[in-house]
């Protein structure tokens, strides 16, 4: 469910509608560019224990001037890591090196590691969700979910445990919209948070988003962000510098169908 500012999770808890995301931010510049969103306004944090910057992230907001419970914290199990210990193992260095007691939401990061994309992993999925299940009754955990993994892999976590994923943070931008994977999601309930929401960037030289943006008299940047909203996913935009950072928040201008139906019909440009 989408509200004004948030998405809703099928068990209730909120998460804000755009949040901040450091991959490859270096844990050096990770406490600054943290502490610069913060300031501007964003209280959903992305971030992984793969992304080596845990540490500074949980830092930046400890430090800054905001209640704990007023941050939604999203961190991910490494892709590689399968099976219900190793799981556990995990979460419990990804609060540590955050220095909190729970997380907003805990992500697995990959169907299969990253180094094997394609490898049938279902039997330690299986056994992940299976212990994030058991952190998330145990209430160190508010939402559970998965990231880049199909309908195959949802469908197979939804068949042997208890709780539907209740996100899945896909690569998604104007030219890649996963329209199957997302009509799967919305099907099941599950919210579809989209990552690389510019194409780390590629598409923000693209003549017709140019153009359309032109029209609304705002950033492609801005644009791109918007239409991730528009298709009802969560964008998670990244960056180091404070102008953008204020940029990618203001998104309140909408869309109209006839402008969205051409962003649709535009091919990935990263494949040609």
């Amino acid at each position: 469910m989408i509200k004004e500012k948030t998405f809703v999770f099928h068990n209730g808890v909120e998460i804000p509608n755009i949040g901040f995301g450091t991959w490859q931010i270096p844990d050096e510049e990770a406490y600054d560019a943290v502490t610069t969103a913060l300031k501007n306004g964003y209280t959903h944090i992305d971030t992984a224990l793969v992304y080596r910057n845990e540490k500074s992230v949980g830092k930046a907001i400890k430090d800054f001037p905001i209640d704990r419970k007023d941050v939604f914290i999203t961190s991910k199990l490494p892709a590689q890591t399968k099976g219900f210990d190793v799981t556990l193992d995990a979460f419990n260095e990804t609060i540590t090196n955050l220095g909190v007691d729970y997380l907003d939401l805990y992500l697995i990061h990959a169907p299969w590691p990253w180094d094997e994309r394609g490898k049938d992993c279902t039997k330690g999925n299986i056994e992940s969700w299976k212990a994030m299940e058991k952190l998330y009754h145990e209430g160190k955990i508010r939402a559970i979910g998965v990231s880049n993994f199909s309908e195959y892999d949802i469908q197979a976590l939804i068949d042997a445990c208890d709780i539907v994923p209740m996100a899945n943070q896909i690569p998604f931008y104007i030219g890649r919209d996963q329209e199957s994977l997302l009509a799967f999601c919305q099907k099941q309930d599950i919210v579809v948070e989209a990552y690389s929401p510019l194409a780390t960037g590629a598409i923000l030289n693209s003549s017709e988003i140019k153009e359309l943006a032109a029209k609304y008299q705002v950033t492609p940047a801005q644009l791109c962000l918007r239409y991730c909203l528009e298709r009802e996913t969560l964008p998670l935009p990244k960056s180091t510098h404070e102008s953008r950072i204020i940029e990618n928040r203001q998104l309140n201008f909408t869309i109209s169908a006839d402008d969205m139906a051409k962003l649709n019909a535009i091919e990935d440009i990263r494949t040609k």
